[in-house]
Order: structure tokens, then C-alpha cells, then sequence
């Protein structure tokens, strides 16, 4: 009997009945019906590869845009429903996101890399390492990163900072030792890809903007439960609660989707800069399979990596939770963009 799912024919991912559009990859499922007329005009429209980079660049914008509202609309409705003006509670949201965010622009980058154990590390010491950057330096008229490597046997890599002239990519010692230098150089593109795309920016933001949702949720429910001075109107009280439990979930799916959009970009990108689409693949696939742990990654860092270190996701996964694309779908896409080797992940 049959599941009623489509397969996407790019990346392979089971959507359900009916889609138009790949809700991974955004490839076109179906061509008949208004709908899907209607869908194929507007990608049509933005055929090229810039084009769809700055429809991504949009869609990003919208998420984020949700995602500050989603926080006024939570500081507003908790003081509402406390018997205050909502305003003060969007003011409150505000200044406690702007703290946030001042401190994560100036020391974000800083913190990740301490946290995940990363050393500064030179020319003279890595020199392979070094002439793979420089080389993705040029192609992508980009400034020179700092750059780090973690001692760890696992293979990965992630970028950081807050704009192109203030960013760091790290790559584990594994990486180094289990990938040829064409599938290091495809891992180097990728992460160039999001300091050009400004992911490191966005990623930077939405963290400040999930974390700000989840403080002042925490926040009114810590008080809920011990029965502080509530407002007189029950019916605010009860939807200032629902708000404050759904507010962080939501939060952290708008997250996930912003994030699984920019690695597909990050990996078309890197086949822009390098024209070899299968030493990523090769990467992807290698990475995905190596059994060895990554100790220095953990929950709030496991969506900087180029593969999620913390929880792999199949193409049976729900894509709603999780941080990356599945590997599968990615080594599919590139397949679409010229890959001739036969990848497993």
C-alpha cells in the first residue's frame, strides 16, 4: 500500500501528499494545478544562482522578523496579563534582547571557540590547513580568518564571528587526517560560504533572539509556579501561560528552519568557489559516517558544524527539528549540481 509520501527528485526527501515544493530543497514536485503554475512562475523568475541566493537571503529575513515578533508579542502579553502596559512588556523583550545581542556581537565568537576548545593556530604549524584558506581566500575576496583547529579525532568544521572582517573558521585535527585535500578544500568553501552569506551573523542573531524568548518564558513561569501577583482577568492569565510554554518551541523551529535553508545555500556556494561539487560530497559523506565523538560539540554549538555532531537526521527524520538538512539530501543536491561519484552517508 502506498505511504501516499513524494520523494523529491533532487534531494530524495519524503514529502507528504500533495506538496508542490520540496519542503527541504525547494524543488518543484508537481506541475499541474494553479498552484503549482503559480510556484513554478516565481522559481522560474529566480533561476539563476544569485537570484536564488538572494530569495534565500529573503526568506531568512522573514524568519527572522517572526522570530522578533514572536518576542514582543511574549513580553507584551505576560505584562497584559500581569495587569500592566503591554508596551513596557515589548520594551522590557527589547532591552533584554539588545543586552544579549550586544554581548554575543562582541564576544559571542570568542565564547564558541573557547567552548568547543579551539586553538589559534598558524602558517607554520598547519601549513596544508593555512594554503586551503588562502586559496578560498582569494576565490572568494574574502579577508583572511582567524584560524583554529580542536584536538579531536572526529572530522568537522565550523565558522563563526559577526561580519567577514570579524570571523574564525575551526577545523578538528580529524578533519585534517581523514579527508584528501580536495574534500578539506569543499569543507573550506562551505564554511567561507557562510561568512560570505553572513550566516555567521544570522546564526549569531537568532541564537540572542531563541535565547531571549526562552529567558523571559522561564521567567514568567518560574513566577507562575510560585503564585506571585497575577492580573484580575483570568482569560489573560490563561494565554499568557499557553504563550509562554509554545513561545520557546516555536522560537526553536523557526531556528531550525533558518538554519537547515543556509546549509543548503553554504554547500551551492562552496561548488561556486571550488567547481568541484564532489570532493564536498566525498566530505559529507565521510564525515557523516566516521563513528568517532565529537566531546567539545553540545546543544548550543551542534548547529554551527557542517555536519551535526550531536544528533544525525535521516531522510525519514521530521526536517521540522531538526539543525542540518539530512546528508543524504545535501550529497543529493550536489549530485544535481555535477557530482559523479557514488556517496553513501
Amino acid at each position: 500500500m502506498s505511504s501516499g509520501k513524494i520523494p523529491c527528485p533532487q534531494c530524495g526527501y519524503q514529502n507528504r501528499e500533495g506538496a508542490v515544493m520540496c519542503n527541504l530543497c525547494h524543488a518543484i514536485l508537481q506541475r499541474e494545478g494553479k498552484k503549482a503554475e503559480r510556484i513554478i512562475k516565481k522559481v522560474e523568475a529566480r533561476s539563476s544562482f544569485y537570484a536564488e541566493k538572494e530569495q534565500n537571503q529573503r526568506n531568512t529575513s522573514i524568519l527572522l522578523m517572526s522570530l522578533t515578533g514572536l518576542l514582543v508579542a511574549l513580553g507584551g502579553i505576560i505584562v497584559y496579563a500581569e495587569g500592566g502596559d503591554p508596551l513596557l512588556g515589548v520594551g522590557v523583550a527589547f532591552i533584554v534582547a539588545s543586552v544579549m545581542g550586544a554581548f554575543s556581537w562582541f564576544a559571542g565568537a570568542s565564547i564558541i571557540l573557547a567552548m568547543s576548545g579551539a586553538k589559534k593556530v598558524t602558517h607554520e604549524s598547519d601549513p596544508q590547513l593555512f594554503n586551503v584558506v588562502e586559496e578560498m581566500k582569494i576565490a572568494s575576496g574574502l579577508p583572511m580568518p582567524d584560524v583554529y583547529i580542536i584536538e579531536e579525532d572526529a572530522p568537522n568544521a565550523f565558522a563563526t564571528g559577526r561580519d567577514q572582517d570579524h570571523s574564525a573558521v575551526a577545523v578538528t585535527r580529524g578533519l585534517l587526517n581523514k579527508l584528501n585535500r580536495d574534500e578539506l578544500q569543499g569543507v573550506i568553501a562551505h564554511e567561507f560560504s557562510h561568512i560570505r552569506n553572513l550566516d555567521i551573523r544570522y546564526a549569531m542573531l537568532v541564537g540572542v533572539l531563541v535565547g531571549a524568548t526562552a529567558l523571559i518564558a522561564d521567567a514568567f513561569l518560574r513566577g507562575f509556579g510560585r503564585g506571585g501577583k497575577r492580573g484580575s482577568n483570568p482569560a489573560l492569565l490563561a494565554l499568557a501561560l499557553v504563550f509562554a510554554i509554545l513561545a520557546p518551541i516555536s522560537a526553536k523551529i523557526l531556528q531550525m528552519a533558518i538554519s537547515r535553508s543556509r546549509e543548503f545555500m553554504a554547500d551551492a556556494s562552496a561548488v561556486e568557489l571550488t567547481r568541484n561539487p564532489d570532493g564536498l560530497a566525498s566530505a559529507l559523506a565521510k564525515i557523516t559516517q566516521d563513528p568517532a565523538p565529537l566531546a567539545a560539540a553540545n546543544r548550543a554549538t551542534q548547529h554551527l558544524y557542517i555536519v551535526n555532531p550531536v544528533k544525525s537526521f535521516n531522510m525519514d527524520s521530521k526536517a521540522l527539528f531538526s539543525t542540518h538538512p539530512p546528508t543524504e539530501a545535501r550529497i543529493n543536491k550536489l549530485v544535481a549540481m555535477g557530482a559523479t561519484g557514488k556517496y553513501t552517508a
